[in-house]
């Protein structure tokens, strides 16, 4: 992994529902490596713990932080906004650490926009099939079922940014989709050769969108 003097950015965005989320933790437990927590405006989830998840904030003091220029990115998604702190992600990076964002191509696109003096490695996370992504949302969502049906609709707009990534990964089994990760973050910072298919990715895409 990582031990250049200064930490690299790893971003995983994804479709709502195709496991950004878990993978983000799941590197996360590996050493040097830290999630940047982001602030958002949305209620916590049963299972999401405040200033370790996100950072639950109202929207009337998100927008002030947007003001005073606090924020690195940030979107809005779904009615609700999601931002990234600038000064812990720097000092992170200043000291060595490696930052993971779990955060959607908006915001990948501000921080690439940004320009910052470290390695970026950008990941597009895709549900194998959208039938498996609609059974993840549904079990996830199952208080409203109109909340799993907006998302899908969504899919098909967010799965365009793809083109965008450097990397496409196909999250069909969690600890393979986890590991071609690690490898290509490893593969990126040590210069060597990737095993990545972007025609088989290309192909997948299509079935996805057609």
């Amino acid at each position: 992994m990582p031990t250049e003097n200064y930490g690299v950015m790893i971003i995983l965005s994804s479709p709502s529902g195709a496991g950004k989320t878990t993978l983000v933790k799941l590197l996360s437990k590996i050493k040097n490596f830290e999630i940047s927590i982001s602030h958002t405006t949305r209620s916590p989830r049963l299972n999401e713990k405040p200033n370790e998840d996100y950072y639950f904030v109202s929207e009337e003091k998100f927008k002030r932080l947007i003001q005073n220029e606090e924020f690195l990115e940030f979107a809005k998604v779904f009615d609700n906004y999601y931002g990234t702190s600038r000064t812990p992600v720097i000092n992170k990076l200043d000291n060595g650490k490696n930052v993971l964002f779990d955060i959607d191509w908006q915001g990948a696109d501000q921080i690439k926009n940004k320009k910052l003096d470290y390695k970026l490695i950008t990941f597009f996370i895709l549900p194998p099939s959208k039938e498996v992504l609609f059974q993840r949302l549904s079990n996830r969502d199952m208080r409203d079922k109109l909340i799993a049906d907006e998302r899908m609709k969504q899919f098909s707009r967010d799965v365009l940014h793809w083109i965008n990534y450097d990397y496409v990964v196909i999250n069909d089994n969690l600890e393979k989709c986890y590991t071609k990760i690690k490898k290509l973050i490893n593969a990126e910072v040590n210069n060597e050769s990737k095993d990545y298919d972007v025609n088989y990715i290309r192909s997948h895409i299509e079935k996805l969108t057609s």
